[in-house]
């Protein structure tokens, strides 16, 4: 084919029906179902994110192309068992989006984003009573389970803020945090079986979260410049260790532990 080729959104309805053909289509694409192909959903979603925050747009392109086929395949794979296809899926959006937006595609009006943030959530709460979904006046009603843990957390937190079940700023949540800490060391200490650690270890998870929001921060942002920070200090410690002869795992954890001080110092110096 031509270079010159311009593929559309049918051309990729089609090759995903093909991939997807019992006779010849990929054997890979074939044995695929909803289950196995989620954990590539929320994947691609993180890589569009990431190409976000690196500013590479042309990377972005690619990545919204990759979260984009995630889609066709979930709704071919729907499509196949007669349950919807993608036409309903581009439908269902597109009408919820008018429902939700009766200040652009209506004639409502509203006073200020407050407003219409509370006007999102009672239409929500409409459109949850009309699937039949039991009712639910609890604050924390919608927040949903699908959707990375903490996450969910900062939305429980932020839920529970509303009715004013929340603490006035940091300084409480930092002792909370120092709270929850020493009753991970209690457990420790008392030898307390795997559930207890992973119980009291949430709970400072679950502060930590609180904190963040107290701060102002965006946690998954914090949580991903220090993994970067992190590696970039890690591969400087591999480095400087083979600089002296020798890999990182001949050094003992002393010798490790001071090529971390030296690859922070130099980051501090640049």
């Amino acid at each position: 084919m031509s270079t010159e080729t311009r593929y559309s959104l049918d051309d990729l309805l089609a090759i995903m029906a093909r991939l997807r053909d019992p006779e010849r289509g990929c054997p890979w694409d074939v044995k695929q179902d909803f289950s196995t192909i989620a954990p590539y959903t929320v994947e691609e979603a993180y890589e569009v994110a990431d190409a976000i925050d690196r500013h590479d747009w042309h990377d972005l392109q690619d990545e919204l192309g990759d979260l984009l086929l995630q889609v066709v395949f979930h709704a071919q794979m729907a499509k196949e068992q007669g349950l919807f296809d993608f036409d309903d899926v581009a439908h269902t959006i597109s009408d919820k989006m008018r429902r939700r937006h009766p200040h652009v595609f209506g004639d409502v009006t509203y006073a200020d984003l407050d407003e219409q943030k509370r006007a999102w959530d009672e239409i929500k709460a409409r459109e949850r009573a009309a699937k039949g979904a039991a009712h639910d006046d609890s604050a924390l009603s919608g927040v949903s389970r699908g959707q990375p843990e903490w996450q969910r957390a900062l939305k429980l937190q932020q839920r529970a803020a509303t009715v004013g079940f929340d603490w006035p700023d940091h300084r409480p949540v930092i002792d909370k945090l120092h709270e929850e800490l020493a009753e991970v060391q209690a457990e420790f200490d008392a030898g307390a079986p795997h559930a207890r650690l992973e119980d009291e270890i949430g709970d400072v998870l679950f502060v930590a979260v609180n904190l963040a929001r107290h701060a102002g921060v965006d946690f998954a942002r914090a949580l991903k410049h220090a993994n970067a920070k992190f590696e970039r200090r890690f591969r400087r410690m591999e480095q400087l260790a083979a600089d002296e002869g020798e890999p990182l795992s001949a050094s003992d954890l002393a010798a490790q532990e001071a090529l971390w001080q030296r690859a922070k110092a130099e980051e501090r110096k640049a």
